[in-house]
């Protein structure tokens, strides 16, 4: 049984009925940029990201995790990455900071992605930071969780509001579209995976477009 059917947000992508049809697509204009994945493929980066957060990083339920990443597809990664392995994703004092190529995070363990096409690593190395690019292609493919998180585990901690796993997932409402999303919050964005995938839509993240630009890409998704 997924952890959805267990009140919790682990295993989130088992809820996804057909694995192949893409979850997230994500467009950078400023780059050209299109990357598409299915809920397989999505799955499978989530389970070396979890497997990289427990193996190295000792992560573990009550682990606090700010995720300084922008809409993207890696933000989608790492909420369910981070809600795998039971840590809560917040905007407050945390034990892990995800910076993206800026290199901004000054908590005790330091992670950057350099959100390059395909996950790729830095072209030199981050000085103080650990290289995603570089540490997550050699992780395991599948992720066990010894130390599942529970329903009543912290989820989302942001803004001086707290929601579980069970309160996120009973309020928020299931949604069957494929949807068209311009650049948000953290919130906002964790909301948003949690409706597409226990409602069998998916996302279409589009950042640096134009209104016509925007308009033009939902018609060739088939998005709304």
């Amino acid at each position: 049984m997924s952890g959805v059917g267990r009140g919790t947000l682990a295993g989130l992508l088992d809820r996804v009925a057909d694995r192949s049809a893409p979850f997230v697509t994500h467009y950078d204009e400023s780059t050209g940029e299109r990357t598409e994945l299915s809920a397989t493929t999505a799955a499978n980066w989530v389970a070396k990201t979890a497997n990289f957060l427990v193996d190295e990083l000792d992560a573990a339920p009550g682990t606090r995790l700010r995720l300084g990443l922008p809409t993207h597809w890696q933000r989608v990664v790492w909420l369910l990455s981070a809600w795998e392995v039971g840590a809560a994703v917040t905007d407050g004092p945390a034990d892990i900071g995800v910076s993206g190529p800026e290199l901004r995070a000054d908590e005790p363990v330091r992670l950057a992605a350099s959100l390059l096409p395909f996950g790729a690593r830095f072209p030199d190395p981050p000085a103080g930071f650990v290289d995603l690019g570089a540490e997550l292609p050699g992780q395991g493919d599948h992720f066990l969780a010894l130390d599942p998180p529970t329903p009543d585990e912290v989820a989302l901690d942001l803004g001086g509001t707290t929601l579980t796993h069970r309160q996120l997932l009973t309020t928020t409402v299931p949604d069957p579209r494929r949807l068209v999303v311009t650049p948000g919050d953290v919130g906002r964005d964790a909301r948003l995976v949690t409706a597409a995938a226990t409602g069998g839509g998916s996302l279409v993240l589009v950042t640096a477009a134009d209104p016509d630009r925007r308009a033009a890409i939902a018609v060739q998704e088939q998005a709304t």
